[in-house]
């Protein structure tokens, strides 16, 4: 089956989840077909990337200039993305499937973490993200060896218009820029990755040793700067029962967890089809507490002072 990119606005009636939990199977080619199945050639990068714009009704203002000729609101495009899913299955299989959803920060955040040729060390020796499947013990810093229950992937596209700006870039960490062997060798990291960091102040305040902060926060434009790739870049991120800490490349960050749902920012049908791409999980509440509170640098510096 070819790829396809759904046009929500030519499915009328059917509701937004329903269009957007579609699965989009990898062809062999690049082209992109659409709700009839017709071929249409000239795809983008951008889209062949993994990112589209789909239509959408919003409320718009009733002024003529946000209005068509018939009186109808004007559609709004909304950024889409394809997200690639492994996981887990109860009976110890591993299932795969990709879907396009919105490009909204907290279906984002749960996916960019960890460039292509980020190491780990497993039970089979230091082994890339990329290789690295639902089912595989991965050693975390607190909890020694854990299983992978999944593993989420998406493309970092540079350039594409509408998108957060932070979603084109990567951040790369050079070799021994945060201590000896942290990272070695050279670490490159995804827009969404936080770094572990212990902070005085922040215990003697709030009892907790050390926060995730992004590591965005931390570049110096020398050791540690913001990249923006000439080509599209597959970026992960993994989840285990719990939220865990683990060593890349030497450099501790954490793992998969939504957050808190109060800030999290999610209700509705659009919860529904963040949850749809955790199949190993049926409430929000399963993906358990974090390990460490999520903070910026600039919260441990100024924010929590007492």
């Amino acid at each position: 089956m070819q790829e396809c990119l759904t046009d929500q606005s030519a499915l009328g009636h059917i509701p937004i989840n329903e269009t957007l939990l579609r699965c989009c199977w990898r062809g062999p080619t690049d082209d992109v077909t659409n709700q009839t199945g017709d071929r249409m050639m000239n795809t983008t990068p951008t889209a062949r990337a993994g990112l589209a714009q789909g239509k959408r009704k919003v409320p718009v203002a009733s002024s003529a200039r946000f209005t068509r000729q018939d009186g109808r609101p004007q559609r709004a495009q909304q950024l889409m993305r394809r997200y690639e899913v492994v996981h887990l299955l109860p009976n110890g299989d591993i299932d795969d499937f990709t879907r396009i959803a919105p490009a909204h920060r907290a279906f984002e955040d749960s996916f960019g973490s960890l460039a292509r040729g980020a190491l780990l060390k497993t039970d089979r020796g230091v082994v890339a993200v990329e290789d690295i499947l639902p089912g595989d013990q991965v050693k975390t810093v607190t909890n020694g060896f854990q299983t992978v229950h999944w593993r989420g992937s998406m493309t970092v596209v540079p350039n594409a218009p509408q998108q957060d700006a932070r979603m084109g870039k990567l951040v790369r960490i050079a070799a021994d820029a945060l201590g000896i062997g942290r990272p070695m060798p050279d670490l490159l990291l995804g827009p969404s990755a936080r770094l572990y960091q212990k902070s005085p102040t922040l215990q003697r305040v709030t009892g907790h040793t050390a926060a995730f902060v992004p590591a965005t926060d931390f570049i110096d434009g020398v050791n540690i700067v913001e990249i923006q790739p000439q080509a599209p870049v597959q970026v992960f991120q993994l989840g285990f029962t719990a939220h865990e800490r683990i060593a890349v490349n030497g450099v501790e960050v954490d793992s998969h967890n939504p957050g808190a749902r109060h800030e999290f920012g999610l209700r509705g049908e659009m919860l529904e089809l963040y949850m749809g791409l955790f199949p190993h999980v049926e409430r929000i509440e399963q993906f358990g507490m974090l390990m460490h509170p999520r903070l910026s640098l600039h919260d441990l510096d100024f924010s929590v002072v007492a």
